[in-house]
């Protein structure tokens, strides 16, 4: 199940993201209508900022890991 798209910041690239492996996300939350985090599970994220979006990845969080990203 995919939760909503959202910006993630500390990377420029997706490489550098795909880097962080096993980091905290840090994601920011772009919704007008309530927190899109909702713990585990894929996200569609931009970056490197929601109103910069030079790249796409989807991020699979586990217990509250990057697990995944591709």
């Amino acid at each position: 199940m995919y939760h909503a798209m959202m910006g993630i910041k500390g990377y420029k690239t997706k490489k550098e993201l795909k880097a962080a492996i096993g980091d905290r996300p840090h994601f920011i939350e772009t919704s007008f209508f309530g927190a899109e985090y909702k713990g585990d599970g894929c996200y569609a994220v931009v970056g490197p900022h929601p109103t910069v979006r030079t790249w796409f990845a989807e991020v699979t969080i586990v217990d509250g890991l990057i697990h995944k990203v591709s």
